[in-house]
């Protein structure tokens, strides 16, 4: 059986862009049907600036109400010149905030996991994207960012999957 649609399922957060020309809004994402997310950011490119991110929570799919979701305690990620499947996760804790700054090093390849439970989501939010701000001006740093919604409430075949902005 495959684990689309009946363990998982994948919303983009941000395509590949380089996040020294400029900051990257992600976008939402609704934990409405699925009771966590695991979300992953990718970043590749010769720069000497350092990945950043910040959590977000919204009350709608667009406009509405946006705040801080001041829950990131601890983190994962593998860091590598070149990520090639060798590498091991590496677990990173802070005082809880929406922002994890300097993570992994500068002119690595990096690998970045958040989880996010949808309990943890203030009363009416129910939206999350994640940003990553202007990360400088030195070289390039190409970051994505993919939303990995598990725990789903209705699992299904994934062409009848709920449309993970919905």
């Amino acid at each position: 059986m495959e684990g689309l649609g009946r363990l998982f399922d994948v919303s983009i957060g941000s395509v590949p862009t380089d996040a020294v020309a400029g900051a990257i809004t992600g976008k939402r994402v609704s934990l409405k049907n699925a009771d966590a997310c695991t979300i992953l950011v990718v970043t590749t490119g010769a720069s000497t600036d350092i990945t950043d991110v910040d959590l977000q929570q919204h009350t709608a799919s667009t406009g509405g109400t946006t705040a801080d979701l001041d829950i990131i305690d601890h983190y994962y990620y593998k860091s590598e010149t070149t990520l090639d499947g060798d590498e091991t996760w590496t677990r990173a804790t802070q005082t809880a905030a929406s922002e994890i700054t300097n993570v992994g090093a500068a002119s690595e390849e990096l690998l970045l996991a958040i989880e996010v439970n949808a309990t943890q989501l203030s009363d009416g939010y129910s939206y999350i994207s994640l940003d990553i701000p202007d990360l400088g001006t030195n070289g390039t740093r190409h970051c994505a960012v993919l939303y990995l919604l598990h725990e789903l409430r209705a699992p299904r075949k994934p062409a009848n999957l709920i449309a993970p902005l919905s």
